[in-house]
């Protein structure tokens, strides 16, 4: 099946199974959660772990109410996700864009004509930002495709729109984004994935030594452009969202990498601290460590040796 077929195939599959009420979704994704949490899923193992590592302190009990909540949140964005995916975008920010903090400082900023970098960390439901991004002029953001072409072409359709341009996270990635920053164009970055060796460098992040991506402060320092951070923030049961949009440190574009890469680190801190269970605690954050430290990686055991 070739994948534009496949990915059609996906879209309708999505379109169904989001017609049904929020509510009802709602439900089926607390109850994936649930399953998540009695079968020790990959999603429970890495949240429990990362919770481990970046609130030493919390009592236990604490610590397992939080890992429930994070797994209730992160299936309900998956099935949020898929819901706003299958709507009109427009309609979208008009329903469930109950709040919005900052909107006039992002359009003021793309409207100095500098150049914009939206640095939007894994909080809320990225995905809804997107579609604002959209709705405020042409942007362009980076995304690492799937190793599935089918699901590369469906994440190709979901996203599309007249003022969307998706960037590959591959070799011409840098050259295109700062050509739209030159422009005075705006480009949106996930900030907190862990890169490759050689294309980060380690900062603290929850007190722990994480490999930390650099671009986007080499953009910053190389055009100037505005800094801001931004996330849509879950603040109900029911698609209701805060949008929330702040400028960045003045030591995100220092020209000490290592500076400005911890400045980036805290900031997306900041936010994560704001509800930890509205971040992404089921990505394994901590694998590389640092050269000569001797820390081996902290997710592997006999078990889930990967």
């Amino acid at each position: 099946m070739k994948p534009e077929t496949a990915a059609n195939l996906y879209y309708r599959l999505a379109l169904v199974l989001t017609r049904l009420p929020w509510p009802w979704l709602r439900a089926l994704a607390d109850g994936l959660a649930w399953v998540w949490g009695r079968i020790d899923a990959r999603e429970s193992r890495v949240t429990r772990r990362n919770l481990e590592l970046a609130y030493p302190g919390m009592p236990a009990a604490e610590r397992q109410r939080l890992h429930r909540e994070i797994l209730r949140t992160t299936a309900r964005q998956a099935l949020e996700t898929l819901y706003l995916w299958t709507r009109d975008p427009a309609r979208n920010l008009q329903r469930h864009l109950r709040q919005r903090h900052g909107q006039d400082l992002y359009d003021a900023a793309l409207a100095a004509g500098k150049g914009v970098i939206v640095v939007a960390p894994h909080y809320g439901n990225w995905e809804l930002l997107n579609q604002w991004l959209a709705s405020r002029g042409p942007f362009a953001f980076v995304y690492a495709p799937p190793d599935n072409p089918a699901g590369d072409a469906f994440l190709q359709r979901v996203r599309s729109g007249d003022n969307v341009r998706q960037v590959r996270a591959e070799g011409p990635a840098v050259r295109q984004l700062f050509k739209v920053l030159k422009d005075g164009g705006s480009v949106a970055i996930l900030p907190d994935q862990q890169p490759k060796n050689g294309d980060g460098v380690f900062v603290p992040f929850f007190g722990i030594q994480a490999l930390t991506m650099t671009l986007v402060n080499r953009l910053a320092q190389r055009t100037g452009a505005t800094v801001l951070f931004a996330w849509c923030e879950r603040i109900g049961p029911d698609l209701e969202f805060a949008l929330h949009v702040q400028p960045a440190e003045a030591g995100i574009a220092d020209p000490d990498l290592a500076t400005a890469v911890a400045t980036l680190s805290a900031g997306i801190e900041r936010i994560a601290r704001r509800d930890p269970a509205q971040y992404q605690w089921t990505y394994k954050r901590y694998t590389l460590r640092p050269p000569g430290s001797g820390e081996t990686d902290p997710y592997a055991t006999a078990r889930h040796p990967h």
